[in-house]
């Protein structure tokens, strides 16, 4: 007999509560790959306003740990990317999963098998030899009329899916169309192991079901999961999750990204001095769209957010352009909360703090070129280390020709009202009177207050180091 299932939207599904779900396994950091998936089932659920779930899959004892769980939490905080149900954790279900196996196991949707590690291995062996593909052969598959081997008194069974022997598993996958896996390529997989333990694709399985998961966003990855998930649930019952299959986000080089190449942690951002807001925007635009919007908020993008427009071809990471939409974050973003920011990674750096400018007031005048907070904390220190100008710098610039005109506007700064545009008609009515060109004049103040000839506006330089410290540094003209 033919079996086919369908998973389509139909106008009963339409009206479904919208549920979604991230669900990562905890043996290790939040990849940015999954970060993605998880701004789009957000994305989704709050454009509905559904429901999002987190779900942490931590049956793989051996890997997963606490730390890892705790690396999750951590990542999905940062980015703001609020659940509404959870965390929930597989671990702590395990009474419901041995629940469900009792219940398939008595209705004959699962079977114990006694077959070892090695009789498996040997019939994979054997198919591989004859050029079929391994597949476990049904030894103790239970069938009519079918007499099954003597139970072996050394071992405990797992307990295998009895997946259909025939037909088509077929869905229509939100993102990448009609997909249809023929049952022939699926063997009956292992849903429990000997200890009891139940497997990856069941628990999915039983969690979506229990959930009432309406929507599987995830990654391409997964698509030969799905029809087996799909067995399941039908064996289950269970209502189907329409499911999106996200093609996977390639690094510079067109490889998937690799922690070896690249900057794949989501913290490993935070490290690096970019913002949340950035790294989310960033990554809608690596398989989804919204007309030509580069840059936009995430109430925007849950706004705009439908799965008709996710990509069915792989993105690539770009630095460059993450630098870019950074940088516009950093420009827009309070800068108080960038001093707050910046200031653990100046004091790394040996800024000096005490009697000097305000770090908002600075952020503020350093931000515009800045693509990272650790860039923009770099660029800060300018105000706050005691300048080192090069001796030879100094000499070219400082010159007896210049060396007057600095002395007279010194001793005007003691007295003129300090703001930027008083300290600007200073530094005009010098150069007038010293028949001086800006270069001449600012080169040689820059050097003296900063130990660079490279700053912002030197108007704006002048006011934000204030009276005190301006007159303090250019009192050497008086030797």
């Amino acid at each position: 007999m033919t079996t086919t299932t369908l998973v389509s939207v139909s106008a009963s599904k339409k009206n479904t509560a919208i549920r979604t779900r991230f669900a990562p396994s905890p043996t290790g950091y939040l990849h940015v790959g999954g970060a993605r998936t998880a701004l789009f089932s957000w994305a989704f659920a709050r454009h509905h306003g559904g429901t999002f779930v987190l779900r942490i899959e931590d049956t793989d004892l051996e890997r997963s740990t606490p730390e890892a769980v705790q690396a999750i939490l951590d990542g999905m905080s940062w980015l703001g990317l609020a659940h509404d149900e959870g965390p929930f954790y597989q671990m702590r279900r395990m009474d419901r999963y041995r629940e469900v196996l009792a219940q398939m196991l008595e209705q004959g949707t699962a079977y114990h098998c006694y077959s070892s590690t090695e009789e498996v291995e040997a019939m994979r062996e054997k198919q591989r030899a004859i050029g079929e593909k391994p597949r476990y052969d049904g030894t103790w598959r239970p069938e009519e009329g079918k007499q099954l081997p003597p139970l072996p008194s050394d071992r405990k069974p797992v307990i295998r899916f009895r997946n259909p022997l025939d037909g088509d598993v077929t869905w229509h996958d939100l993102v990448k169309g009609e997909i249809t896996i023929s049952n022939r390529e699926l063997d009956d997989l292992v849903i429990a192991r000997p200890d009891g333990t139940p497997t990856y694709n069941f628990c999915v399985a039983v969690d979506d079901w229990d959930m009432k998961i309406s929507h599987v966003i995830r990654g391409d990855d997964h698509v030969n999961n799905t029809p087996r998930q799909i067995n399941i649930l039908n064996a289950l019952g269970a209502t189907l999750p329409e499911y999106g299959h996200v093609p996977m986000i390639l690094g510079v080089d067109g490889q998937k990204l690799s922690k070896r190449r690249d900057a794949v942690s989501v913290m490993d951002y935070l490290d690096k001095g970019y913002l949340p807001e950035a790294l989310l925007n960033y990554l809608a635009r690596l398989g989804w769209s919204h007309g030509d919007d580069e840059v936009f908020s995430m109430e925007q993008m849950c706004a705009w957010f439908d799965l008709s427009h996710l990509s069915s071809s792989p993105s690539q990471f770009n630095p460059e352009k993450l630098g870019w939409i950074n940088n516009h974050y950093i420009k827009a973003a309070d800068n108080q909360r960038l001093a707050d920011l910046v200031h653990p990674e100046m004091q790394k750096q040996g800024a000096i703090f005490d009697g000097a400018p305000d770090l908002a007031s600075v952020i503020d005048l350093m931000k515009e070129r800045a693509n990272t907070t650790l860039e923009l904390a770099q660029a800060a220190m300018l105000f706050y280390r005691y300048p080192q100008p090069d001796a030879a710098l100094l000499r070219q610039h400082l010159t007896d020709l210049v060396r007057p005109a600095l002395q007279a506007y010194a001793q005007a700064c003691e007295t003129i009202v300090w703001e930027k545009a008083a300290i600007s008609a200073l530094m005009k009515q010098v150069l007038a009177q010293h028949s001086l060109k800006m270069p001449q004049l600012a080169m040689p103040l820059r050097l003296l207050l900063t130990g660079q000839v490279q700053t912002p506006s030197i108007d704006a330089v002048v006011e934000l180091f204030g009276r005190e410290t301006v007159l303090q540094r250019l009192a050497v003209l008086k030797d």
